[in-house]
């Protein structure tokens, strides 16, 4: 009776002990968990999730983290479910990446801590005020790109484009905000630009082929459809002879010929940063959103044999040269 009553003790010492571990910090007992999730299988993506596993493992959060990955594959009925059933779990953070799953992770909870990745137009997409109010639960780094340093580019690169074709998809924010700073920009110096949309990556051939007797050169921004079907562009593009400008690194490693552009390993890791800082007790009123902190300088030589474009020694120190 003793050696039963000294072990019921210990059980409920065990429970005590357990139930005094409060959640939300990443320095407990128990792992804190988190959820990434994307809208759609893409390198991009891919990119952004594994350099935020692997900066968390580098700030030594490795043991003390659940990280798990989720997937809709482009189904936006499964993005629900997915976020619903993280809210079930009640898992500790989920971290979204891109415009649509950040979406849809602020619509499915108001009280698990959110750190969005890739997402170009915050306030846009109602996601937060501004980049300095986030007075919600969800705050993140977002990928907004630098539309008038790539189209000045492209103006030294290839000085005699006279008119631009622009090429996205119009329900994509991030690609169509892109696109209107690109217009503007266009208009104030007095260049012409034709324009088509997709709704999918079947709709690219399409649209490219109806531009290429028309324009000099493409402009595309950090656009997911456009980015899923890469090869189609390149080839249209190639053969016509006209050089792709794109608002992303990995779209140039695709065949795009050049951008001042989103290093998404960079843009993974200071989501990782962010990620901790949050994880080990931050409140998110005090982690305003970021703008990713570097740019990607990235010119892809073979596009540039392939177009017959001459790189100037002068430039070749500044950027990152990549042959396919």
């Amino acid at each position: 009776m003793k050696k039963m009553l000294a072990l019921l003790m210990a059980g409920t010492l065990v429970v005590g002990l357990l139930g005094g571990c409060a959640r939300g910090s990443a320095a407990t007992s128990e792992n804190y968990k988190i959820a990434i999730v994307q809208h759609v299988d893409h390198p991009s993506l891919n990119q952004i999730r594994d350099a935020i596993e692997g900066e968390l493992n580098e700030l030594g959060m490795g043991d003390e983290v659940e990280i798990s990955f989720h997937n809709a594959n482009g189904d936006m009925n499964l993005l629900q479910t997915i976020m619903q059933n993280l809210v079930g779990d009640e898992v500790d953070m989920i971290v979204p990446i891109a415009t649509p799953t950040a979406q849809a992770a602020m619509a499915s909870t108001k009280d698990i801590p959110i750190v969005f990745s890739a997402v170009s137009n915050p306030v846009e997409a109602g996601l937060v005020r501004s980049f300095s109010e986030t007075d919600k639960n969800i705050t993140g780094v977002s990928n907004s790109i630098p539309v008038q340093d790539i189209l000045d580019l492209s103006r030294v690169l290839t000085p005699g484009v006279k008119t631009y074709g622009l090429v996205y998809n119009s329900s994509e924010i991030n690609s169509s905000t892109g696109i209107e700073r690109a217009k503007d920009y266009l208009e104030m110096e007095g260049l012409v630009y034709r324009e088509v949309t997709i709704t999918g990556t079947a709709d690219l051939h399409q649209a490219v082929s109806s531009l290429v007797e028309e324009v000099d050169a493409f402009f595309t921004p950090n656009d997911n459809t456009v980015a899923s079907a890469m090869p189609t562009y390149v080839q249209l593009a190639t053969e016509a002879g006209i050089p792709i400008y794109v608002g992303a690194d990995s779209m140039v490693k695709d065949g795009g010929f050049a951008t001042v552009g989103i290093d998404y390993t960079l843009l993974g890791k200071q989501t990782g940063r962010m990620i901790k800082r949050i994880a080990d007790g931050g409140e998110i009123s005090d982690n305003p959103v970021e703008q990713i902190a570097e740019y990607a300088n990235m010119i892809n030589m073979d596009a540039a044999a392939a177009l017959g474009i001459v790189i100037p020694e002068e430039m070749k120190d500044d950027f990152i040269l990549i042959s396919n």
